[in-house]
């Protein structure tokens, strides 16, 4: 009965820990390009679309920069 509960203990997998830091840099790259946009905005509008390009730079970033590496 012991040697069947240790195998039981043996099979149970902790969680995958890590990568949460990925979240925090994304987060204060959006922050940061929020700040950017929104403070050279001459008017609402523009404010409005620097919003959404803090929001979406990394998939610009990704879209400009991947063409320009070679296989």
């Amino acid at each position: 009965m012991a040697n069947e509960k240790k195998e039981k203990v043996r099979k149970v997998k902790c969680g995958r820990g890590g990568g949460a830091a990925g979240g925090g840099i994304y987060g204060l790259g959006i922050i940061g390009a929020a700040v950017y946009y929104i403070g050279h905005a001459t008017t609402f509008g523009v404010g409005v679309v620097g919003v959404f390009k803090a929001i979406f730079w990394p998939a610009f970033l990704v879209y400009h920069v991947i063409p320009l590496i070679k296989m």
